[in-house]
């Protein structure tokens, strides 16, 4: 069944300063992927429920929200600051799930997202109106990462190409023919991406740069915003030796097929097809 909803993965964008606590690098999306969102979930008068539970500083970050939305124009914002597994279970919280036409997840740990509402009877109405309504989900960094069904949860880059180096855990299950990742070129993940698909040959790997989104619908999805967004497809790989393999062994993967998009592009998740703008080219993977 196709989804009748909206899925927004975004690739996160921090602050530049040298602090290395949370609290100094707050993501903020430009204005021109946050007021895609906007426009995506009906206009500025659209309910939309910011939920920072991947964050340790939920407060601070669920106010930088408020503000960026209310620089928009919005005016139907509120913040769901679910810290625990039984808010996902309140009463207000899931009437106000019901009515909203957006939710839009921050950045931090993505293990708290699927932790704390994965499963729950917030998480079952988020995916009933995803799949028969046209409501929206948006996460920027871990916020757009929870949304595969097989989820990156951690590795190290530095360790890339090694099996192992990629940490897997299921994710809220949106989109389960995608393996989303964020800060993809700042953080140098291509290493645990190629990894992620080895493991996963059938699903298709999605790297988003910073301040880059895609907006996924009727298995299509556009690049947006200012940076680049690299598919990986392994369905065709002629050497695939991940599974012989013992942890911290080297990995070797013949014939994964890339390719690098920008915005107006266009990717065909069914078909495995690129439409690349302005001058459209197909481009058949299969």
């Amino acid at each position: 069944m196709q989804a009748k909803g909206t899925l927004i993965p975004i690739g996160g964008n921090e602050d530049k300063g040298i602090e290395e606590n949370e609290i100094y690098h707050l993501e903020f999306i430009e204005e021109g992927i946050l007021s895609r969102v906007v426009k995506e979930s009906g206009g500025v008068e659209a309910l939309i429920i910011i939920i920072p539970t991947a964050s340790s500083i939920p407060d601070e970050v669920g106010e930088n929200y408020l503000e960026a939305f209310g620089k928009l124009g919005c005016k139907n914002l509120h913040v769901m600051n679910i810290r625990d597994r039984d808010q996902s279970e309140t009463p207000g919280n899931i009437e106000l799930m019901k009515k909203a036409a957006c939710v839009m997840f921050s950045g931090g740990n993505q293990s708290n997202i699927t932790r704390k509402i994965g499963g729950t009877t917030l998480h079952k109405i988020m995916m009933e109106r995803y799949e028969k309504e046209p409501f929206v989900i948006a996460g920027t960094s871990a916020g757009a990462m929870c949304m595969s069904e097989e989820m990156i949860s951690g590795g190290s880059s530095q360790e890339s190409f090694i099996k192992g180096a990629v940490k897997m855990k299921e994710g809220m299950a949106f989109i389960p023919e995608l393996i989303i990742d964020s800060h993809f070129i700042r953080r140098g993940r291509f290493g645990r991406m190629a990894e992620a698909v080895a493991r996963y040959p059938k699903l298709i790997g999605v790297g988003l740069a910073e301040d880059t989104g895609v907006i996924i619908k009727n298995n299509t999805f556009e690049v947006i915003g200012s940076g680049m967004v690299i598919l990986f497809n392994a369905r065709k790989a002629k050497h695939n030796n991940h599974h012989l393999l013992e942890e911290g062994t080297p990995m070797s993967l013949t014939n994964l097929k890339t390719h690098i998009l920008a915005n107006g592009d266009r990717f065909h998740i069914k078909k495995k097809k690129v439409d690349v703008s302005p001058v459209t080219l197909p481009v058949i993977e299969g």
